[in-house]
């Protein structure tokens, strides 16, 4: 027995010490497309992984945005790839994890610090298997002029009767142009108008399940009423905004030509570098009688393993790493306007980017509604939206209208909504 014994606690030392020699000889390779972040990683994340794990070398490995996709799965399917793939939300990588690329996380060390919504954009479609560690979102609301409210005199509006009143009082003094935002490009229609105000009136995550299931249409009142609400911002939109295009609106905004500018929180970098003037944000004013407000806190990011690495138990070890409240802290202040996923409680050194995630503590959070199954089709029901949406603010369109194009679309080819 003791003879037994000794065998096994023999044959336990000899495992361990080979799990760690596999370890300590550990290179992992990151794979991105975020090329603007070699500096943040290499000189603040991968340093501070290695005061806890010096053995473990970690090399960060971008390709150009444009070049990702198709790079990467040139590499995945010549067996290149690096250790850890930077994964885009949804069915990007999804397909990437079907075709046996990406290993299923959900036994991994801190995957219960993110929520379902969190997790969402990273999961089969019946929630099952999560194939990435969730890194960050961003959210929506709108970006002010600190210093031409308190000239004007104005408040931050709460709901949108008084939205519309502070629009007013800008647009009577004629010094600045109420809202900065254009509809050549069409993304910015959706994505910044309808994507970010509309939460509040399909009630976020309710709202958008419900489409997918089918027991919600995009003819319901929900959305007219987005569309209606997005076709009153034209008059504040200054002169020329048909021809206005996503650089041109930052430009306005940060010249100090416009005093609020319908926002993704990733622009809070272009401001802070830009902008010469104190700038703050609000969420989405809440509409007529309603209670409770939502923002569209859109998963963007995340880190998955590819299943041909030579080094799992490394990779295993820095993606573990990364559910930490160390990791969330470091990559939300080297990018503001980039919010951590998990559960952690974050203090951020940017104080507009602390404005937004606060939001989290007053407002449910929710994702665009077309990311999630809802785009598979032809017609591509993201791209719709782009469309309908600039022509509704262009008065080329009505709300009804765009729904029920948006509506019939997706009953081509959606069996739920048919």
């Amino acid at each position: 027995m003791k003879k037994f014994i000794g065998l096994s606690l023999a044959a336990l030392l000899i495992t361990s010490m080979l799990a760690t020699a596999a370890l300590a000889g550990a290179t992992l390779t990151i794979e991105s497309w975020r090329n603007d972040d070699s500096d943040i990683w290499t000189d603040t994340i991968i340093p501070a992984f290695n005061k806890k794990h010096p053995d473990i070398k970690v090399v960060f490995a971008p390709m150009p945005p444009a070049e990702y996709n198709a790079g990467l799965n040139a590499k995945l399917a010549g067996g290149t790839a690096g250790d850890l793939i930077t994964c885009r939300p949804f069915d990007a990588s999804l397909e990437l994890f079907n075709k046996g690329y990406l290993v299923a996380l959900d036994d991994l060390k801190g995957m219960d610090e993110f929520s379902d919504v969190a997790k969402s954009a990273w999961q089969t479609d019946d929630g099952k298997s999560t194939f990435s560690v969730p890194m960050a979102s961003v959210i929506h609301g709108f970006i002010y002029n600190k210093e031409a409210f308190k000239e004007l005199g104005l408040s931050v509006p709460t709901t949108e009767a008084e939205f519309f009143t502070v629009l007013d009082k800008i647009k009577a003094d004629g010094t600045y142009i109420p809202l900065s935002m254009g509809t050549a490009d069409q993304w910015e229609a959706a994505t910044m108008g309808f994507q970010n105000i509309g939460p509040n009136y399909w009630k976020g995550e309710e709202g958008r399940k419900a489409l997918i299931a089918g027991t919600a249409k995009l003819t319901d009142k929900p959305y007219t009423n987005t569309w209606a609400q997005l076709a009153k911002w034209a008059p504040y939109m200054g002169k020329g905004f048909k021809a206005q295009k996503y650089p041109d609106s930052q430009n306005l905004f940060t010249l100090g030509r416009a005093a609020i500018y319908p926002a993704g929180s990733w622009d809070i970098t272009t401001f802070n570098t830009q902008a010469d003037f104190e700038f703050g944000a609000f969420p989405p004013p809440l509409p007529a009688g309603a209670t409770k407000g939502y923002i569209s806190d859109h998963t963007d990011i995340a880190l998955g393993l590819n299943a041909g690495s030579k080094n799992q138990e490394a990779a295993k070890t820095f993606l573990a790493w990364m559910t930490t409240a160390e990791f969330a802290e470091l990559y939300a202040n080297a990018l503001p306007g980039f919010f951590p996923l998990s559960s952690h409680k974050v203090s951020l050194k940017d104080p507009v980017a602390q404005e937004f995630v606060n939001w989290r503590n007053t407002h449910e959070s929710t994702i665009r509604n077309s990311y999630q199954i809802l785009s598979r089709g032809t017609p591509n029901l993201e791209n719709q939206l782009w469309n309908v949406s600039a022509k509704v603010i262009n008065a080329t369109m009505t709300p009804e209208e765009a729904a029920k194009e948006t509506q019939a679309g997706l009953e081509k080819w959606y069996k739920p909504q048919q």
